[in-house]
């Protein structure tokens, strides 16, 4: 459906990369929050997250640990990882809430964002994706 306003940094939500060309994401997945902006022209940028173990694993993955992911279908049972080389900037039309289920008939939604250290963490694998890992000592 897309989102109607801004979300916040460390934010996880669904993002539709319907339309873009492999080896580009191609499909719906979770994804990280990680630039947002009130004011802006209803732009996100955001990191990719994947349930597939990076091979070989660098300093731009990092382990997500499954107490800060929704309960939902795509993260039970599994290894979330996140992408810090995936960043994409992103209209909010493209981007969904994740949906836990129901309540009294209501629909219910994953709202928590990440901790600022766990944001930090993010933030330097993001860096290092970008072959700027000597600046994360200054975050």
């Amino acid at each position: 459906m897309g989102l109607k306003h801004s979300p916040k940094v460390g934010q996880i939500l669904m993002c539709d990369f319907k339309g873009m060309k492999e080896p580009e994401m191609v499909k719906r997945r979770p994804v990280i929050v990680i630039k947002s902006s009130r004011y802006g022209p209803k732009l996100v940028q955001v990191a990719c997250l994947s349930t597939a173990a990076p091979e070989p694993q660098m300093d731009y993955h990092m382990l997500i640990d499954d107490k800060y992911l929704p309960r939902d279908k795509f993260f039970e049972g599994k290894e979330t990882w996140l992408k810090g080389d995936m960043i994409y900037t992103m209209g909010f039309e493209r981007l969904d809430l994740i949906r836990l289920g129901f309540d009294n008939g209501k629909r219910v939604y994953f709202g928590q964002s990440l901790s600022r250290e766990n944001m930090k963490n993010i933030f330097t694998c993001v860096l290092h994706g970008m072959n700027l890992g000597h600046l994360s000592n200054h975050l």
